[in-house]
């Protein structure tokens, strides 16, 4: 019962015209925003508290806004107090793509969030959201040495491999700007896709930008929480990508350059995991995410070990793991 709970409470009974509800927990958020089922004799909705000095929630409802115009089903919002930080929204139901893919197969529901994913990128349009620009790659990639490397690890690199990791950071940031731009939702992964009709419902999407047209089908398969094979993870990228070309997205005409594509935008993104994981263990006090850092490791690894490219990154990542530097890594 903290003073924002009560003020949430507040504005909730007026929003609802006095009727009475019921505030349950609805979710865990790495950010600063929490998030209330609220049940009522009329059903249920979702009340999110973004406190305002930290979180604005108009992007949120912009983005919402795009989803559903674009025929998707992100939340509705249904009343919105952007000083306050308080949003009322549609409730897309309690089993997330992350519980189901657990225990039932995941073709069907990798189908239908492949679907959903051309028709975001359909949708795109330029001027309408941030750039995913060279500075905002560069700065997610600057939280792998900060927070993981010398926070986490207590690793603090020589002058050479600091001219190592920023060499290797030009080269991946090259990469990922050299694609098509399409919208980007910029966590497009099964934490975030809800099972519910139509299938699946849409979270977590504020941070949504225009960019890079691999990086969300590499969210979905290189998941924080959950891995896949490679040959699942090739099969359901060829399928997302055979459904680009015929909804003319601007992928690659060779699923190879495309594959590469997919494998750099996801580097990328793993670097900048492994930086905010760590950051949100010493910064904000959640020290569970870190569980999941050995995956994104792994993730890593394995993109660095394809590309010769990479070898000064690969150089960092044997000094931060206590490896020895291999032969095909030595210029």
């Amino acid at each position: 019962m903290d003073d924002r709970f009560q003020a949430l409470e507040a504005w909730l009974r007026k929003e609802l015209g006095g009727a009475h509800f019921r505030l349950e927990p609805a979710s865990a958020d790495a950010s600063f925003r929490r998030y209330f089922r609220v049940t009522t004799p009329a059903g249920t909705s979702i009340a999110m508290d973004a406190p305002p000095e930290r979180e604005d929630t108009r992007p949120f409802v912009k983005v919402a806004g795009l989803l559903r115009d674009a025929g998707l089903n992100a939340p509705r919002v249904l009343a919105e107090s952007p000083a306050q930080g308080f949003l009322l929204l549609s409730d897309l139901g309690t089993r997330s793509y992350l519980e189901a893919l657990r225990g039932q197969e995941p073709g069907p529901l990798f189908a239908d969030a492949r679907a959903a994913l051309v028709r975001w990128q359909v949708a795109s349009r330029g001027g309408v959201l941030p750039e995913y620009d060279e500075a905002l790659l560069r700065r997610e990639l600057a939280l792998f040495p900060e927070w993981y490397l010398r926070r986490h690890l207590d690793v603090e690199l020589s002058p050479p491999l600091r001219e190592s990791l920023e060499l290797a950071f030009g080269t991946i940031v090259a990469r990922n700007l050299a694609e098509g731009r399409v919208y980007v939702h910029r966590d497009f992964m099964p934490r975030n896709l809800m099972v519910c009709e139509p299938n699946p419902g849409i979270l977590d999407f504020q941070d949504a930008v225009m960019g890079p047209v691999s990086y969300d089908i590499a969210s979905l398969y290189r998941d924080a929480f959950i891995s896949w094979d490679e040959e699942m993870v090739l099969d359901g990228t060829i399928r997302y990508w055979e459904k680009a070309r015929a909804a003319s997205l601007p992928v690659p005409a060779d699923f190879a350059d495309f594959w590469r594509d997919v494998e750099w935008m996801g580097l990328q993104r793993h670097l900048k995991v492994l930086g905010i994981f760590a950051r949100l263990s010493y910064r904000d006090g959640k020290p569970a995410y870190l569980e999941d850092a050995p995956r994104f490791v792994g993730y890593v690894r394995h993109t660095v070990e394809r590309y010769g490219e990479l070898a000064p990154l690969a150089r960092v990542l044997d000094q931060a793991q206590g490896r020895r530097a291999e032969a095909r890594y030595t210029f």
